[in-house]
């Protein structure tokens, strides 16, 4: 018998970054997951970005108290 096991076999070691996430996600499934004040964007990819959430899922819980 072994020693106790604090998590599942096969679970635990490394854990991926959230861009390594992202990016595989894009590369294996074709979904993008993008924050709409991702500074690596311009203003208007960050304003796409923000209509194309809009118009899938509908506005923001924080816009729709402030406008």
């Amino acid at each position: 018998m072994t020693g106790m096991r604090f998590t599942p076999k096969g679970y635990g070691g490394h854990r991926r970054q959230p861009d390594e996430v992202k990016r595989d996600g894009w590369k294996e499934q074709g979904l993008l997951a993008v924050a709409v004040d991702d500074d690596r964007l311009t203003w208007p990819e960050r304003e796409l970005v923000r209509q194309l959430g809009e118009r899938l899922y509908g506005k923001r819980e924080r816009e729709m108290r402030h406008g």
